[in-house]
């Protein structure tokens, strides 16, 4: 089935007893995208990134990589089309770099030289290094670099940046980038905005195990309307209501002493924001306004940041 997208699956549901961690998924990855997949702690983007590698077997539900499902007598063959970097890497502490890519490369029939996989994420001055002594970014390296030792069409990376610096951060968001030029597809979960905006063609917002909602980055922005937001912290009280009857306004969030204010995108809309402040005697702190963001449509959605816990108790893969 070639014209089969990377990655499909319908009425997709895990269930941990009664708990339900994902809730009749519904997703489609075209090939030759990078796609991301974004929402809380606990939202289940790592349980659903599982059964999609075949780690996990879903409660029910399918689900279809180029065509073709697990556990249909084509398992290895699907193994040797994917690169999978999990959140959490456990190796042998004293295995050299070098020896860890020689062992990934071997489990496949076809795959990128150690070599040149030292270079695409900079550890060859540390190729000697034993596993345990690589600092927390450079065992991530070496997680990303094992998943593309088998030179996959499809990639899975469970935030694959969690510790790098920013000069390290950039070089992998290069990584991707020209893994996905090649024709690669790829699957990214993410807790930085700024990583999904930059990588993303295309975006799915989960929570509850749920599809929120699913777009490009830019028509998920466009869809919260042409608004602005202005936040501030006030010592305090303020009459919120005030605010609200303003015509401007559209709604006034408080978290903790922390207020957001979502209003129509005008100058003449922050003037009498701005003035009703002033009416009440409130002289906000920190004040600052911005248009609508990737954060702004997740917490439209959610109601909390991304990397905030649903609170849920769902048993943790990773941090889901």
């Amino acid at each position: 089935m070639s014209d089969a997208p990377a990655i499909r699956c319908q009425r997709l549901v895990k269930r941990y007893g009664e708990l339900v961690a994902v809730a009749g998924l519904e997703l489609e990855v075209k090939r030759g995208v990078c796609f991301g997949l974004l929402g809380p702690n606990g939202a289940g983007k790592t349980t659903t990134v599982e059964m999609l590698e075949g780690l996990q077997a879903p409660t029910s539900g399918s689900i279809e990589l180029f065509g073709i499902s697990w556990g249909k007598g084509q398992d290895q063959a699907l193994r040797e089309r994917i690169g999978v970097q999990l959140q959490a890497t456990e190796l042998g502490d004293r295995l050299h770099v070098d020896e860890v890519f020689r062992l990934f490369r071997s489990f496949y029939s076809r795959g990128r030289d150690p070599e040149e996989l030292l270079d695409l994420v900079d550890l060859r001055d540390a190729r000697h290094q034993q596993f345990s002594q690589l600092s927390g970014g450079q065992k991530q390296r070496v997680a990303v670099a094992t998943a593309l030792a088998g030179q996959p069409d499809l990639l899975f990376l469970d935030e694959p940046t969690t510790g790098l610096d920013p000069r390290a951060r950039k070089q992998l968001w290069k990584l991707v980038e020209r893994f996905r030029a090649e024709g690669g597809s790829v699957l990214l979960t993410t807790h930085y905005m700024e990583e999904a905006q930059q990588l993303c063609d295309e975006i799915a917002i989960m929570d509850h195990g749920r599809l929120m909602a699913q777009g490009t980055p830019r028509s998920l922005v466009d869809g919260l309307g042409d608004v602005q937001f202005l936040e501030f912290e006030l010592a305090g009280e303020l009459d919120s209501g005030g605010l609200e009857a303003l015509e401007a306004v559209e709604s006034v969030q408080r978290r903790g002493p922390r207020y957001r204010v979502r209003l129509g995108r005008s100058l003449s809309a922050l003037s009498s924001v701005l003035g009703e402040l002033e009416r009440q005697n409130v002289v906000p702190i920190g004040l600052s306004t911005h248009q609508a963001t990737l954060d702004d449509v997740f917490l439209q959605l959610t109601g909390r940041g991304l990397t905030e816990d649903n609170g849920n108790g769902a048993p943790k893969s990773g941090d889901e």
